[in-house]
């Protein structure tokens, strides 16, 4: 649901010009909420220590409010006009239409709306003020004709309702007061609110993050151009019922014949896909130029084995993405580049050896071929057209240019597949002719021996990265936990591991899991890990600088955390940083709360009720005892408070405060304490993160 907030503009009903009028800082607010009328009220501190604020004028406005005397019920208690309400209505009925945006690193996360309340300025207290002036007036007319009205007497009639039928109660009840009235009987539910920057509240922004980290769930939104215009804006039903059934693929010739050359080439290919020249020539019609086809169609296509195939760009777009994989576009133009540039070698392809190179899907390569070729029974898949030999010895100089270019197209096809020159077949000179068939034992032959040659292959090469990979993580001091080889010792070291298994801050589901600090409540609780912590001494180390930055800007912010809520704010921290980072070499429990009294941070000892529901972690409270500001000896006294008792009242807090500071401290100031180290609930006062609701 969203909420936005009219600000007010400067005029009689306001004491203070809208430049005084901020929500990001608020020393105090309330909210409530009626959940089936979906209406909320929130009511905001005005800070009448700005020097914006008019104090003659929230004088004036608190006194015709409530009078000269106050009590319990006065709307201004100190009888200065020091808050203000706003009540929501209803923005729009339809919000289908509506979605919360996030742009974060190129990427547009949306969020279905399902209610926006609009939050404006209530002025019931100028209602107030009407009824106390008409009161004021009614009792001075009433006095001085009080000896005239004592004299009247009037005749009074009764009369007695009759029973109500059953329309005049459906009446009553569509009407209008009665509608009102049943509203106004809805109770009120209190809200607690968080603030901006708030860890709850970051928290909750994090849900409008798209969790999903490859492009499989969003296939659904890629669309081209014409079909999103088509989904913003479809045609009406009459011009559905205007136009002629056919087929979406299908282009009548006398439309397609008023485009451009390059367009009718480019459409002609795209849907055909493979097609010799001679072919295309006739589609175009006999008064079309072969020059210019021949320089047009090497635009949209390459040369293989006499024919064309349109390129692999024209089919998968730059902003696309498979529909059975999700790879991006880029990588499937690769994977079918190498499959076009093996039937310009041979005349068959094997699937599983194009699988086996290009590490794509069976459906990604399947649909490559069926491009291009139709599959044999125990041969695998042939080129779909003959050898256009024709069209070879016609045009030598458009021959040669394509070899250029598959030339180019095969030493990029080596290097990023890291194939082997002596493995490569032969390229045939100029495309001379058609390869000579070879039956499918030969082939099966062929393909087993290549595939163990491959195997051989990258097992080097895996173990060569593993070397790698290896050295460059490994940091100085650092001892790396090796896994088991053999069944016989897997029991041994998962018990070893239970004493030295480092705070898990993996990404994914780090966030919404049950367990504490990424490990079960059983084995999270154990001792040091050397796997990523440095010994002891070793606080010098890039982990430990970036752990210690991160506690002390941490608790720059929040003052007080506890263990539980310091390890979801590291979590999301990881969640931010770049992959490789020197924190996900792993973080034990000790070493964070070390890092966090190392800090100038003090742990609090609350006591809390035998019955608590509270975990090990969640009791575990840590508050920065010196921040460098004015407020530090107020935060000490009101955390020496709180490790004597769970709870607190408010007056408690302040004569506390009064007498141990020695002076007599305005409610600002009280408010801002309260604000940095607890949080208020059922008229009683608790530190943060040890509330139990």
């Amino acid at each position: 649901m969203v909420l936005s907030i009219l600000s007010p503009v400067a005029c009689e009903k306001y004491p203070v010009r809208p430049a005084s009028m901020t929500y990001d800082d608020i020393p105090h607010l309330s909210a409530k909420i009626k959940p089936k009328q979906q209406k909320v009220e929130l009511e905001m501190a005005i800070d009448t220590l700005n020097p914006n604020y008019c104090r003659s004028k929230g004088e004036q406005i608190a006194l015709n409010v409530d009078g000269a005397c106050a009590d319990e019920s006065s709307t201004y208690s100190s009888k200065l006009m020091d808050k203000q309400t706003f009540c929501s209505s209803q923005s729009t009925s339809n919000t289908a239409r509506y979605a919360a945006a996030l742009y974060r690193q190129g990427e547009l996360h949306l969020t279905p709306l399902h209610g926006i309340l609009q939050l404006r300025p209530s002025f019931s207290y100028l209602d107030k003020a009407d009824a106390k002036h008409r009161e004021r007036e009614a009792a001075n007319e009433g006095d001085s004709s009080q000896d005239e009205a004592e004299e009247d007497v009037k005749q009074i009639t009764v009369r007695f309702s009759r029973p109500e039928s059953e329309q005049a109660r459906q009446r009553r009840v569509q009407s209008y007061e009665f509608l009102q009235k049943k509203h106004a009987e809805e109770p009120w539910v209190h809200l607690h609110y968080y603030g901006l920057r708030d860890s709850r509240s970051e928290h909750e922004r994090q849900y409008l993050l798209c969790q999903g980290s490859s492009g499989v769930e969003n296939t659904e939104l890629v669309k081209s151009p014409s079909e999103y215009l088509m989904m913003l804006m479809p045609p009406s039903p009459e011009e559905e019922k205007d136009k002629p059934v056919a087929p979406s693929n299908v282009l009548s010739m006398a439309q397609l014949r008023t485009l451009p050359l390059a367009d009718q080439i480019k459409i002609l290919m795209k849907n055909v896909k493979v097609m010799p020249f001679a072919n295309l020539m006739s589609l175009l019609g006999p008064s079309i130029d072969s020059v210019a086809v021949l320089r047009g169609i090497q635009k949209v296509a390459m040369l293989v084995q006499g024919n064309w195939v349109v390129k692999s760009d024209i089919l998968y777009p730059k902003d696309s993405s498979s529909p059975h994989s999700g790879v991006p576009a880029e990588v499937l133009c690769r994977g079918r580049d190498f499959v076009m540039w093996k039937f310009t070698q041979s005349r068959w392809v094997v699937r599983k050896e194009v699988a086996a190179v290009t590490k794509l899907c069976t459906e990604d390569v399947k649909d490559f071929l069926e491009h291009m070729a139709v599959v044999r029974i125990n041969k695998g898949w042939e080129f779909i057209l003959p050898y256009d030999g024709e069209f070879i010895k016609k045009h030598p100089d458009v021959v040669q240019r394509q070899h250029m270019l598959w030339s180019g197209i095969q030493a990029k096809l080596e290097k990023v597949y890291n194939l082997v020159k002596e493995t490569l077949p032969k390229k045939p000179d100029g495309q001379s002719g058609p390869a000579g068939l070879v039956s499918g034992d030969q082939r099966v032959q062929v393909a087993r021996s290549k595939a163990q040659q491959n195997h051989a292959l990258l097992e080097r090469e895996l173990q060569r990265r593993k070397e790698q990979v290896r050295a460059s993580t490994v940091l100085p001091g650092v001892r790396i936990k090796e896994e088991p080889v053999s069944e016989e010792g897997e029991e041994e070291e998962e018990q070893e591991a239970e004493d030295e298994e480092p705070m898990d801050t993996s990404l994914g589901g780090g966030l919404h899991s049950r367990l504490a600090n990424g490990l079960p409540g059983g084995r999270a609780a154990g001792g040091d890990s050397f796997n990523g912590h440095p010994p002891p001494g070793c606080a010098g180390t890039p982990v430990a600088r970036e752990l210690r930055a991160f506690v002390e800007a941490t608790f720059q912010r929040q003052f007080v955390l506890t263990l539980s809520e310091l390890k979801r704010l590291f979590n999301l921290h990881l969640a931010s940083l770049p992959p490789g980072h020197t924190l996900f070499s792993g973080i034990s429990d000790r070493m964070l709360q070390d890092t966090v009294l190392a800090a100038g941070c003090k742990q609090i000892l609350v006591p809390f009720p035998p019955q608590t529901a509270a975990s090990p972690d969640e009791q575990k409270v840590f508050a920065l005892w010196e921040s460098g500001d004015m407020s530090d000896q107020h935060r000490q006294v009101l955390l020496e408070i709180f490790s004597k008792n769970y709870r607190v009242r408010r007056n408690m807090i302040q004569s506390r405060l009064t007498q141990e500071c020695g002076e007599d401290l305005s409610k600002q100031e009280v408010d801002k304490v309260l604000k940095d180290c607890c949080v208020s609930y059922g008229g009683m006062w608790y530190l943060k993160g040890t509330v139990q609701s």
